[in-house]
């Protein structure tokens, strides 16, 4: 279900992701990071950020994250599908714990929607 997901709303969002983005996206990679960085260097850029925000997939917002993909995706079911992925809850030292924050890791849809809210702050920081 997830890579199904991620393979109908990546196109979607990928290409308004911020072009200095490239974690978890495809044809992107730490080495395109650093390469882009050196040409920076090189051009007398002398400052650059380097953000790790430390439980980011724990704190993600729920609402806050249906509300972004609702800007862009009119399919209710789809909406109603991915609402259900965040929630579905897990199980934790044997005993099922619900959800009510955060993006599931480890699946393939996790990095796509982490991006979505990452994108504000790459805006942001683009803007400073």
């Amino acid at each position: 279900m997830q890579q199904a997901v991620a393979q109908v709303i990546h196109p979607i969002f990928d290409k308004i992701f911020s072009e200095f983005s490239y974690g978890f996206r495809p044809k992107r990679s730490q080495y395109h990071a650093v390469s882009k960085l050196r040409k920076y260097i090189e051009e007398g850029k002398r400052i650059a950020e380097d953000v790790d925000l430390s439980k980011f997939f724990d704190r993600v917002n729920h609402d806050f994250l249906m509300s972004l993909l609702g800007q862009r995706i009119s399919d209710k079911r789809l909406l109603k599908l991915i609402a259900s992925y965040l929630r579905a809850g897990c199980v934790e030292d044997g005993y099922w714990k619900a959800c009510h924050e955060g993006v599931p890791q480890g699946g393939p849809l996790s990095p796509l929607l982490s991006n979505i809210v990452l994108d504000l702050l790459d805006k942001e920081l683009e803007k400073r």
